[in-house]
């Protein structure tokens, strides 16, 4: 178990420094891939912001980037993420998995499976 949840944190996290600022890096809402944007915003104030991330086999989420957050795994999936140290190992997250993350600079994931991944993702607007 501590073995998968390390692992599944890499995928979640993936907070490797980076040369770019964060301001150079799209966040999670605004890119697309083939014409669709992956998420969408279920609420927003000043002090949260909802996403739900929605995978298909084969879809990519873009090189993004994430303020600290908590990600809840609605519907699990085979995953694949690139960030700046390159290719990391593949990931199978659990459904009903969650990890809290410290901010990403960036990344970039790819559902590999046969099932569509699907996100529960709540991003922190406040510093502690």
């Amino acid at each position: 178990m501590t073995k998968l949840l390390i692992s599944i944190v890499g995928i979640a996290v993936l907070a490797v420094p980076m040369t770019a600022s964060a301001e150079d890096v799209p966040d999670a809402l605004s890119v697309e891939w083939q014409g669709k944007k992956p998420c969408e915003k279920l609420h927003e104030d000043d002090q949260i912001r909802v996403l739900r991330c929605t995978f298909p086999p084969g879809t990519k989420h873009v090189r993004h980037q994430h303020p600290a957050n908590f990600v809840y795994a609605l519907s699990g999936g085979k995953l694949q993420a690139q960030n700046a140290s390159g290719l990391q190992p593949l990931q199978e997250i659990a459904t009903d998995f969650n990890v809290l993350s410290p901010p990403v600079p960036w990344h970039e994931v790819t559902n590999v499976g046969d099932t569509t991944a699907r996100f529960l993702v709540v991003e922190m607007k406040y510093k502690k």
